[in-house]
């Protein structure tokens, strides 16, 4: 547990993923988070839970250590806007604002704060997030203070600023990729004749277990397809078809459409 005061500027979709997670990781204290939203209905989930809300990004800024930008990419300016005065060099901005580049972000914030880019999924909520972690211009301890936080809530990885994008396509936008795979691999099942409850349950667990054998046993996912794939046997006949179906190629064009230019 560290003893940085957290602002998380929105909870929309990623920012209350990520409090979510702060919150259920116990990285800080609860009454070290304080948590923003024009909306106050979806603060109380995190007021009950011992985190400050408040409806005033301002307020939130001045008594925090690290700010999380967590807003839709055409607000960023003017949310920036509201307080970037305050913005001093003892304060850290992380935004996790999608295809926001760092010259406009250092613009907007000015040049006193040390200032970091970084890419969550929304399994950070859960703790298995992947996260891209950009700084920009700043000192090697601070990076490892704002890694180790979201170390806490998955895996992070240190990256150049052109390596974002990429990683976007991987994990947060990979994510949902992932979610459509389990759904269609679901829909064959019942097709095939279970219950629709029951076939998405055995391929999220097929899921599970695949990643635990790739990480457990350190495999290229060809080795251990390997494995379980025998001479005229029923698993190559079924992965031949898929390649025929356009699988690889599908996957590979998806993550390069979701590349922001």
């Amino acid at each position: 547990m560290c003893e940085e005061k957290i602002a998380i500027i929105g909870a929309g979709a990623m920012g209350g993923a990520i409090a979510e997670g702060i919150l259920k990781s116990g990285v800080v204290p609860a009454a070290n988070l304080v948590v923003t939203n024009r909306s106050k209905e979806k603060l109380e989930r995190f007021a009950s839970r011992g985190a400050k809300v408040t409806t005033n990004n301002r307020e939130a800024v001045e008594s925090a250590d690290i700010v999380v930008l967590a807003v839709k990419p055409w607000l960023v300016e003017s949310v920036l806007g509201e307080f970037s005065d305050i913005l001093s060099d003892e304060k850290t901005l992380v935004s996790v604002a999608a295809g926001v580049d760092s010259t406009s972000l250092r613009t907007w914030a000015g040049d006193e704060c040390s200032l970091f880019m970084a890419i969550p999924n929304i399994a950070i909520a859960q703790l298995t997030s992947m996260t891209f972690l950009t700084p920009v211009d700043v000192i090697d301890e601070k990076t490892q203070v704002v890694k180790n936080i979201f170390d806490e809530m998955g895996k992070t990885y240190v990256c150049e600023e052109q390596q974002l994008s990429v990683g976007m396509a991987l994990a947060s936008c990979g994510i949902a990729y992932a979610f459509r795979y389990i759904r269609a691999a679901a829909e064959g099942g019942v097709e095939l004749g279970f219950r629709a409850s029951q076939s998405q349950e055995i391929v999220m667990q097929t899921l599970k277990g695949a990643v635990t054998l790739l990480e457990s046993e350190g495999l290229h996912p060809e080795q251990a397809i390997d494995q379980v794939t025998t001479p005229g046997g029923f698993t190559i006949r079924g992965l031949n078809a898929m390649e025929q179906a356009g699988f690889t190629s599908s996957v590979i064009q998806g993550l390069r459409a979701s590349v922001h230019q």
